[in-house]
């Protein structure tokens, strides 16, 4: 059989992973099942691999329930939040395609993206800043007749995740043995500066060995804890902070559900993170805060500025 070009690749010292993203998410909770894998203190949510797993088992079986099938898109409009994180794995291991919703959209720009790439749901957070996404939701639906089911997390979260008990763990099984690493994970949109956003569609592949070299390269392990500031609806975020940390059973401190650079000190300090990301700006005003010497920041060695 002849290799498609996107599959050939020089002499390396480490190869390319052929796992789904489901795949090694698996491989590291069976490695670190008692490891803290998430810190959301503004949730005041801590969970360890087999927790997050757990969590990620309920959702997945929830959403099957709803009657979504392989390859079926899911819209993600929120800041920073566990249940992102949740629903960022859990529709992984079924075989959906995340959309990722930036939380900044009006109207306009949610009804093209849930438009253009096609959800038959949509997960929101009911308010972020100035933006209440509730009503914005009930202005748009109607000029979005491919969405069918709708959730917003702190009013109807609870209600989808008792959904679950309808799905055995067979159906689950065999939801996730049909996903192949080829296949899309997530769509992410361009900043259409010029236009509306395009979609750019990635798949397990692509993502988790980004996630995964990106720990590598950073020679992270499950003893690392990395300060994860910066949006998840960015590749920044949910790829190279989420994916590269359970790639290798690290742990994922998310400081608030925007930047805050005390908030986010005071969190590198309380869990001794080991690496911080952030774009320039996020670091000088870190740098610039008036308190910043008070806080310890000595177990940082790493980190990534982009």
């Amino acid at each position: 059989m002849k290799l498609r070009y996107s599959y050939t690749n020089g002499v390396s010292e480490f190869p390319l992973l052929g796992d789904t993203i489901g795949q090694n998410f698996k491989r590291t909770v069976e490695q670190y099942p008692n490891n803290l894998a998430l810190a959301f203190p503004f949730q005041n949510i801590e969970l360890t691999y087999q927790e997050f797993w757990d969590k990620t088992t309920q959702l997945a079986k929830s959403l099957l329930a709803t009657g979504l099938a392989n390859g079926d898109r899911v819209g993600i409009w929120a800041p920073n939040r566990y249940e992102w994180t949740i629903v960022q794995y859990a529709t992984a291991r079924i075989g959906l395609v995340l959309v990722n919703v930036n939380p900044a959209y009006r109207e306009k720009e949610l009804v093209y993206v849930l438009n253009q790439s096609g959800c038959r749901m949509l997960i929101a957070a009911n308010s972020f800043k100035t933006s209440f996404y509730e009503e914005l939701w009930k202005s748009a639906k109607s000029s979005c007749p491919e969405v069918k089911y709708s959730c917003f997390l702190d009013t109807e979260w609870d209600d989808l995740l008792k959904k679950a008990d309808v799905v055995s763990d067979e159906e689950l099984q065999k939801a996730e043995e049909l996903v192949q690493f080829d296949d899309p994970v997530n769509i992410q949109y361009t900043s259409g500066t010029t236009g509306f956003p395009k979609g750019v569609t990635l798949s397990h592949h692509n993502i988790q060995n980004n996630g995964y070299f990106i720990g590598r390269r950073l020679h992270y392990t499950h003893e690392d804890s990395v300060c994860i500031p910066v949006p998840f609806y960015h590749c920044f975020g949910m790829v190279i902070g989420n994916l590269a940390c359970t790639s290798c059973g690290a742990t994922m401190v998310v400081p608030s559900e925007a930047f805050e650079p005390e908030i986010t000190l005071q969190m590198v300090e309380k869990y001794k993170c080991t690496s911080l990301y952030g774009v320039p700006t996020m670091f000088i005003a870190e740098l610039n805060l008036p308190s910043f010497a008070k806080y310890d920041l000595t177990s940082l060695r790493t980190g990534v500025m982009a």
